[in-house]
């Protein structure tokens, strides 16, 4: 398709460790000039959903400030570097976060979570055969509780509207179509 919307430029507004932000001057298809705001995450990120031996998913419960409540989310987080290996750093989320290392990861999904307006991009992860080798090593800023879910549980939070962390809706419904088709 040719489109006729375009970006003419870009200014950076502000910079963070983790994110960019920029304004772009675009013009519209019917010629006239807007300015949107852009997000560009540096590193992009990881998650993992984690298959205890008996068949629940281990998931994380946080504070997230940004909206105020706590949410239920997969283990995850920031790679460490663009290049970063996602499956390398699914597997050290995995046990910062829970104290669990996955005898075998697979690549489950791709989420690309805002794409309007950020270039974030999460690779989800299935852990299998989990072995619980320590605990938690948590960041000073990171309040995280670990539990345990039945998928049929999950999924039914999913669709009653109650999980909206989009890398762990994608992660959990990915895990569920993978175990159907099997």
């Amino acid at each position: 398709m040719d489109y006729k919307i375009r970006r003419t430029g870009r200014r950076l507004a502000a910079e963070g460790a983790v994110l960019a932000f920029y304004r772009d001057d675009m013009v519209l298809k019917d010629g006239s000039s807007a300015v949107w705001d852009f997000v560009h995450h540096k590193k992009g990120g990881a998650a993992v959903v984690p298959v205890l031996p008996d068949g629940r998913i281990l998931l994380v419960r946080q504070y997230r400030p940004s909206v105020e409540r706590e949410m239920l989310e997969l283990p995850a987080g920031a790679k460490d570097s663009e290049n970063e290996n996602p499956e390398a750093a699914a597997a050290r989320e995995l046990l910062e976060e829970t104290g669990y290392a996955a005898g075998k990861m697979t690549f489950l999904c791709r989420v690309k979570s805002a794409p309007a307006w950020c270039d974030e991009e999460t690779t989800v992860c299935l852990a299998e055969e989990l072995t619980k080798i320590s605990g938690q090593h948590l960041d000073a800023a990171e309040e995280i509780r670990a539990e345990a879910h039945p998928l049929r549980e999950l999924l039914d939070m999913i669709f009653r509207g109650e999980m909206e962390d989009a890398k762990t809706v994608a992660g959990i419904t990915a895990y569920a179509a993978m175990k159907n088709r099997a």
